[in-house]
């Protein structure tokens, strides 16, 4: 895949946000060292994944995207929910697309979920309720996925997914949870830290893998909880948090510091994916004025 040449200045041109997805997945996987992840280095704690099906599956859920805006844009005159009732086809389309590209295996999902609401939010906004920000967009997701978490998870007895048990069981709501949020755990914490890297001069892959950090502290971690639990939760969002309070950790001291993240994660059989789809997530909105 080729990428695009995308910049994260904010004074420069807005890019078409349905591309900024595709591209945002492309940058996630590429990240390396990620911990307990897939990357360029090693298949984190997923023996039945690697980077090759990463990129098959982003090549066959990337031109979903446009979709997701154009539902968006569609339904921009109806109640933000109606927008989400719209998209629901696209996105079970999109997640077939993925499973007959990967094998049944799933890659994306959250990715999916995520970034269609992202890109069907910029729709209903391109089509004159606002401007693109930051703000704006999260702002659309929140009132697009208001009452999701009562919706889905309060009302699914007997849990019938992971998800669903981990919600009656320990009370955390997941990628529901974040999107009704308006992904509050990325504009508290993840864009934060990203912005701050990038002042203190650091480059923007070290800023990526800071973002990560940040969210990995801060996310509770439905992916996580579903292999280690609550202790493996609090696992990787202690380690996360130790790491971000070194100073002046960047460069060689930065990566060798994941890799033995990495190692740890790996051994406990720990994958951070929601924080993974979160910084797709943040690295799209990086690219609007807040």
């Amino acid at each position: 895949m080729t990428t695009l040449a995308v910049s994260a200045k904010r004074d420069e041109p807005i890019v078409d946000i349905a591309a900024l997805a595709g591209e945002a997945m492309y940058r996630e996987v590429m990240l390396t060292p990620k911990p307990g992840l897939v990357d360029g280095a090693n298949n984190g704690a997923h023996p039945d994944m690697n980077l090759a099906l990463f990129m098959g599956s982003i090549a066959a859920v990337s031109p979903w995207f446009a979709r997701f805006f154009a539902q968006g844009k569609a339904t921009a005159h109806f109640p933000a929910p109606q927008t989400l009732a719209a998209i629901r086809p696209i996105g079970l389309a999109c997640e077939q697309a993925m499973f007959n590209a990967t094998g049944g295996i799933n890659t994306h999902k959250g990715g999916v979920f995520s970034l269609g609401l992202l890109c069907a939010a910029a729709g209903r906004l391109a089509s004159g309720n606002g401007p693109l920000s930051q703000r704006a967009l999260c702002r659309e997701i929140r009132a697009m996925c208001a009452g999701l978490v009562d919706g889905e998870l309060k009302n699914s007895v007997p849990a019938k997914t992971k998800g669903e048990h981990i919600f009656q069981t320990l009370g955390l709501t997941g990628a529901r949870g974040e999107a009704e949020s308006g992904f509050t755990t990325v504009t508290r914490f993840g864009l934060p830290q990203w912005e701050k890297a990038l002042r203190d001069g650091l480059t923007e892959q070290d800023a990526l893998l800071n973002m990560l950090l940040a969210l990995m502290a801060h996310n509770p971690d439905t992916n996580v909880v579903s292999r280690g639990g609550l202790n493996g939760l609090n696992y990787v969002q202690r380690y996360a948090r130790r790491l971000l309070k070194i100073r002046n950790l960047s460069g060689k001291r930065l990566r060798k510091a994941l890799c033995n993240m990495d190692n740890a994660l790996i051994a406990k059989n720990l994958s951070p994916g929601g924080s993974a789809d979160l910084l797709a997530v943040g690295w799209v909105l990086s690219h609007y004025p807040a």
